[in-house]
């Protein structure tokens, strides 16, 4: 009623189920349909954690080994380099990095690379090599330098990205595929996908922008529905209530109504510190 959202969802959960859940305001300004408990929207960068999750799944399957060279899997990272500046002709200058880029680098953003809304130098790569934003899911924006040597600083960016392609090439699966038939049906999770289904359309809560007079106008926008590879960093649509139980998985130590996808010790070291001091 402030304006201070167009529609609100809220639940509240804990291992055994759930305590609480409403919904208020609109799933789109002017639209006049009502928010409801089984809406669906794009939950962004909430897909790291469930795209780590897969990853982590392959690790226990001995698919994937935490500190191997990730080249090993994903070649095209055997060619990131870190930047070092620009020339006078506003073209990226660079140099080879001190060690390889790892899983464990990538699922702690450890491993260099940036996301270009926060950091200037990546929105000057992009204008100068014609690279698009990862919104737009094209295996072309994730050719990205590194800003600093692997495992040696913090920065958020499209390291949750290259994880899924990970998991595509141990797999051999698109990443939709293999969350489908190792989470989503496990859990189910029937409403969270990066394509979004017929069902899933009719639940739509669409995106909104805040103007400069601070009030709040539907913005059209969504993520490719065909796109070149499916976004592990903030690509999935879903449900609050289908999020509550992927976190209730994690709550009772990787799994949900007798569905196991993840070993309890895996489960523990998710909560560990991963990058240090």
């Amino acid at each position: 009623a402030q304006g201070d959202a167009p529609g609100v969802v809220a639940m509240v959960a804990n291992r055994e189920g759930m305590i609480y859940q409403g919904a208020f305001g609109e799933r789109a300004l002017g639209s006049g349909v009502k928010m409801t408990v089984d809406t669906v929207g794009w939950i962004a960068s909430m897909t790291k954690a469930v795209t780590s999750v897969a990853a982590v799944q392959c690790v226990e399957r001995g698919l994937i080994d935490l500190d191997a060279p990730a080249s090993a899997i994903v070649p095209q990272l055997a060619d990131v380099q870190v930047l070092t500046g620009f020339d006078n002709q506003g073209m990226p200058t660079y140099r080879a990095p001190k060690r390889d880029i790892t899983l464990r680098h990538l699922l702690t953003h450890t491993a260099g690379f940036s996301y270009e809304i926060w950091n200037q130098d990546m929105q000057k790569v992009q204008a100068a090599l014609d690279i698009p934003s990862v919104t737009e899911c094209r295996n072309k924006a994730l050719r990205l330098p590194l800003l600093f040597d692997p495992g040696e600083r913090w920065e958020y960016g499209i390291n949750i990205d290259w994880a899924g392609k990970m998991v595509e090439a141990v797999s051999g699966k698109s990443l939709g595929l293999f969350m489908q038939e190792n989470l989503f049906d496990p859990l189910a999770m029937h409403s969270t996908s990066f394509k979004i289904s017929a069902s899933m359309r009719e639940r739509i809560s669409g995106v909104h922008l805040r103007g400069p007079d601070d009030s709040l106008a539907p913005f059209p926008f969504e993520l490719p529905q065909e796109p070149e590879f499916e976004m592990g960093g903030g690509g999935l649509y879903s449900t609050a209530g289908d999020y509550l139980r992927f976190v209730r998985m994690i709550l009772n130590n990787g799994q949900l109504a007798g569905e196991r996808v993840l070993k309890p010790e895996s489960v523990w070291a998710l909560g560990q510190n991963q990058m240090g001091d």
